[in-house]
């Protein structure tokens, strides 16, 4: 249970892929796979967003209170979103019957900040 205590870095990014989840869940997507890992990286979340485009969501989760200021989206450095373009790649290529051929496939961004028990969320689409 959290008790708004700051945690670590796996404990809050677990947290940020949950509430994405729901999140997407509740706008119409289906979840088809969460933490699909190669050997160069992982896709936090694959879905279908409800037009059956295939959608690999890249979330970043930050405490409200860092000391630093942190926005989730300083975290897409160029170099972060060549390399989930890779693994999105890699992914679509070896599971064809997820894409709709109509709509293709698409890479978004969840990013999320921590304050208390609740997040804020800003979604990015087509990254």
């Amino acid at each position: 249970m959290y008790n708004g205590m700051v945690t670590t870095t796996g404990e809050l990014g677990k947290r940020g892929e949950d509430f994405a989840c729901g999140y997407l869940v509740e706008k119409g997507f289906q979840i088809i796979e969460r933490n699909f890992g190669a050997p160069w990286g992982e896709l936090d979340i694959v879905a279908k967003a409800p037009d059956k485009t295939l959608v690999f969501v890249e979330v970043k989760t930050v405490q409200g209170n860092n000391f630093q200021k942190l926005m989730p989206e300083d975290e897409l450095t160029s170099a972060k979103v060549k390399k989930f373009e890779k693994i999105a790649l890699f992914y679509a290529n070896k599971n064809p019957q997820y894409i709709d051929v109509r709509r293709g496939w698409r890479m978004d961004a969840i990013c999320l900040t921590e304050g208390g028990r609740n997040f804020s969320i800003a979604h990015y689409e087509n990254i």
